[in-house]
């Protein structure tokens, strides 16, 4: 089956509703192919690069096929990386908004007391990385007995970031009655006995890309001296002078000195690196998808999964010295149809690194010369120009979602013995809301968020001000935004 777009694949209005304000118009290849077969609840085991619109293509059939009524967690989806596992959340909120899909991520470094309480909610779809999940399974924090569908998503990732066994042991916990899923870039051997163990005549899907690169990328290299490297990356993105650009090191000393340095003359940066407390990264990658500032630099835990579709640029400031993260690092540019640029600095010594990032690849990376001094000075002034306007802020992909949604407070939760139901029930019987223009409800021991859509928040705001629920009067507002 070729989709030509969203619609032909049978999903409900919600989810069809939920994409079109998404402005997701027409599927992918990796989507055609999944969607469908995720809907049959049959195996996979997809052989995708980054880029390719993956998590929607499971992420869609996920929200399609899960049941709003069931409070216990249906959905299991394992990443190598808490922004990435922060972000397939997010996806699976935005198209799951209309169905009233809630989704929790657990990772580590966040309090585990935090998770624990969201888990008690009612949670259809659970994103985490290995280890928490397991913490989690081991404590008896998260329900695995409704899990239905499991995705292991950047299988490779998993395996090189040591998380093989974790991901083994949470495997061996779930129902043996359920459909299983693998995603990778890549296919090494270790990835494919776990689809042989775990899964149930999976089918195969690859999809072909252009070498283990997209085509959409300009690549080149450029050889200096390490004690040169600075004054080469002024000069290259004075020439460049890119709108959006990673700016990748091998550590992150690297990364804090290399931002200190551009900080000082003016770039318009911030930075990114695992020595960083969560919030500090998620709102950095967050600033950086808006386009508050141009460079962001940062360690390779930038490089994997993060899904923003407007880098211009990305510069290799260190050479990596594992083959896939070249792939991974480049993949950030050149996204979602648009062409973009992979500048790489080689210094003598690591050739031997090079030429196994090439082997890997499958073709030679060009070789260009520094731009020439003449060059850098003729471009100098439209380089200052930029860095001085103010940044045009984007839209997030959202926003067209969000913006006909309100999400009001009620100081009443489960103590007041406060269900879902019940405000549902009496919110529905207002004149010109129905149930389906409420959307998540989450309930707390105090208090309770519910969201209501289709710019009918105002109306229901005012209403439920004079009106009580299960027969107690509640105080509700407004509720701050996040």
């Amino acid at each position: 089956m070729s989709a030509k777009n969203f619609h032909d694949f049978n999903l409900s209005n919600q989810i069809v509703k939920a994409l079109d304000s998404l402005e997701y118009k027409t599927p992918t290849e990796v989507q055609n192919k999944v969607i469908p077969l995720v809907l049959e609840k049959i195996d996979l085991v997809v052989k995708s690069q980054t880029g390719s619109g993956k998590t929607a293509s499971y992420g869609i059939p996920i929200c399609e096929l899960v049941e709003w009524e069931e409070n216990k967690p249906q959905a299991l989806i394992l990443t190598p990386t808490r922004e990435l596992a922060v972000q397939v959340k997010e996806d699976f909120i935005d198209i799951g908004r209309f169905k009233r899909i809630k989704a929790a991520a657990v990772y580590g470094k966040q309090p585990f007391a935090i998770q624990k309480t969201e888990l008690k909610q009612k949670t259809h779809v659970v994103v985490g990385t290995p280890g928490r999940v397991l913490d989690h399974i081991e404590r008896g924090t998260l329900s695995l007995d409704r899990i239905s569908y499991l995705v292991i998503d950047e299988a490779d990732e998993m395996l090189n970031m040591g998380f093989i066994d974790q991901v083994e042991a949470i495997i061996n916990a779930l129902p043996q009655n359920r459909v299983t899923m693998l995603f990778s870039a890549t296919l090494p051997e270790a990835v494919k006995e776990l689809s042989q163990r775990y899964m149930k005549t999976p089918i195969d899907i690859e999809i072909k890309a252009t070498g283990l690169t997209t085509d959409k990328i300009e690549h080149s290299l450029i050889k200096v001296e390490e004690k040169d490297k600075f004054s080469l990356l002024q000069d290259v993105t004075i020439v460049e002078n890119p709108d959006s650009c990673i700016i990748f090191c091998r550590t992150k000393d690297r990364v804090d000195t290399l931002s200190d340095q551009l900080t000082d003359l003016g770039y318009n940066c911030d930075q990114i690196h695992g020595g960083m407390v969560q919030e500090d990264r998620l709102e950095v990658m967050n600033d950086f998808k808006r386009g508050e500032f141009h460079y962001l630099i940062a360690t390779d835990v930038a490089a994997r999964g993060i899904d923003i579709d407007n880098i211009t640029h990305v510069i290799n400031y260190d050479l990596p010295l594992e083959k896939e993260s070249y792939v991974h690092r480049t993949g950030r540019t050149g996204r979602a149809g648009k062409k973009g640029k992979a500048i790489t600095f080689v210094t003598p010594f690591e050739d031997r690194f090079l030429q196994e990032i090439e082997e890997y690849i499958g073709f030679e990376i060009p070789m260009i010369d520094a731009p020439a001094k003449e060059e850098v000075a003729n471009k100098q002034a439209d380089f200052e120009a930029k860095k001085n306007e103010e940044p045009t802020i984007k839209k997030a992909k959202n926003e067209k979602l969000n913006k006909q949604i309100m999400k009001l407070y009620f100081n009443g939760g489960k103590k007041k013995k406060l269900r879902a139901v019940d405000f549902v029930g009496t919110i529905a019987k207002i004149e010109g809301v129905t149930a389906e223009d409420i959307g998540i409800i989450t309930i707390m021991d105090t208090f309770s968020y519910v969201e209501i859509l289709n710019d009918k928040g105002r109306l229901v705001l005012e209403r439920m001000k004079k009106t009580p629920i299960k027969g107690k009067s509640l105080k509700v507002y407004e509720a701050k935004k996040d």
